[in-house]
């Protein structure tokens, strides 16, 4: 989260830089996480021989580079781009965005609360940030309600006002899981036994912000639906509820059965 980033970057650590100008022997860069200027030296950009410097970097491109040496007495900050692996640049690119996202989502918290963001990040945004992650705890906050903050002892309009952003500016994609539930009650009341049965174990499961769907197929055969944001937990929640199904028409008298599609 750039308000609470430290003043200079440490050895090792991988940054976000635009290139700003290339030389002869290498390449002017604008570190896009601090307000500082670096140089790429044309031995740290790549393993291979160079024969145009502008085949590799350019100006203006977004490049992840590795810090080697700072001396922040001088401003002088030495980066590589040889020694950034595939998987580091991945990482660190995902980490970036995500971080950006987050400081649009925390001003428009700011904007809407009429807060300066500074204070809202130091109120909410800091706590948010410890707990979860920035970024990850908007996230958490679309899934389960305000109440994710107000449980860290945050104001309930300023929780409001985050719920209302992260809901109307993230969109969580959802998975689905489905399967089929074979169920014979003979008993005179066996249509609201079946009936029952669903009811029941969607009231127990515990959904979030999953969803559940029974559908008739043909009888006896009934289709079970389950989104939820990943397939573990979509697949869980199918194994109860079929599981909770069965088991209550079974013990009604009837029988019943269930599978996982493909």
């Amino acid at each position: 989260m750039s308000l609470k980033k430290q003043e200079w970057p440490e050895p090792g650590d991988l940054i976000m830089a635009t290139v700003d100008n290339v030389t002869d022997y290498g390449a002017y860069v604008k570190l896009d996480e601090y307000d500082k200027r670096g140089l790429l030296h044309v031995s740290e950009i790549s393993s291979s021989w160079i024969r145009n410097i502008r085949d590799f970097v350019r100006e203006g491109q977004k490049v992840v580079l590795k810090v080697l040496r700072v001396d922040s007495e001088k401003g002088h900050i030495d980066l590589s781009l040889r020694r950034v692996t595939k998987r580091e640049k991945i990482e660190k690119i995902m980490v970036w965005k995500k971080e950006r996202k987050a400081d649009a989502l925390l001003r428009a918290v700011a904007e809407k609360t009429g807060i300066p963001v500074e204070e809202i990040y130091e109120k909410a945004g800091k706590l948010l940030e410890d707990q979860y992650g920035l970024y990850e705890g908007f996230e958490k906050v679309v899934r389960e309600g305000p109440e994710v903050l107000t449980k860290l002892d945050i104001p309930e309009d300023v929780a409001k006002a985050f719920f209302e952003v992260a809901q109307e500016r993230i969109r969580i994609l959802m998975v689905k899981v489905k399967g089929t539930a074979e169920l014979r009650c003979g008993k005179p009341n066996g249509v609201n036994v079946i009936k029952e049965a669903f009811a029941d174990a969607k009231k127990s499961e515990k959904l979030g912000n999953a969803k559940l769907r029974f559908y008739v197929i043909a009888a006896p055969k009934y289709s079970i639906e389950v989104m939820a944001e990943d397939y573990k937990r979509a697949e869980d929640i199918f194994e109860k509820v079929a599981e909770n199904v069965v088991t209550a028409v079974t013990k009604a008298g009837g029988q019943g059965s269930f599978r996982r599609e493909k």
